[in-house]
């Protein structure tokens, strides 16, 4: 599987860790984060990851700041990007069996780093369910 993996500041550590897990797993991973705690703006990395997902160049993405909004915010103005805030386990099955999400965004200040590699282990092991929500999905863009 091909994942882009984006982060600020504050998910720096997690990236580290999320891409050693990818990578141990046979992944590909195009690394758009940061590389340390120095202060910086979350866009200028969601936007990478964002482009990626949207062109179809990776299968997913991965995006982490501090509440994981500023980054859901910033890649969903992509028409094939459908990004979604995940805290815990069944948000994130939810989002990849309803929504059919190809964008993960980590809070990493309100979980911790072995929940943040759960939920993209789940993430990335979920399929979209497709049915009732696949209409449901095809009307989000307008």
């Amino acid at each position: 599987m091909k994942i882009a993996i984006g982060c600020d500041h504050a998910g720096y550590k997690y990236r580290e860790e999320i891409i050693k897990m990818l990578e141990a797993s046979g992944n590909e991973v195009n690394d758009c984060g940061t590389k340390d705690g120095n202060s910086v703006d979350y866009p200028d990395f969601a936007h990478p990851v964002s482009k990626l997902v949207d062109s179809g160049k990776v299968d997913f993405g991965i995006l982490i700041c501090g509440t994981g909004n500023g980054v859901a915010i910033t890649a969903n103005k992509y028409k094939n990007v459908r990004a979604g805030l995940c805290w815990e386990e069944e948000i994130v099955s939810l989002i990849r069996q309803h929504n059919d999400a190809n964008i993960i965004c980590i809070p990493a200040r309100f979980v911790h780093i072995k929940q943040a590699l759960e939920m993209v282990f789940t993430f990335l092991s979920t399929d979209f369910e497709g049915g009732r929500h696949g209409r449901r999905v095809k009307k989000i863009c307008i």
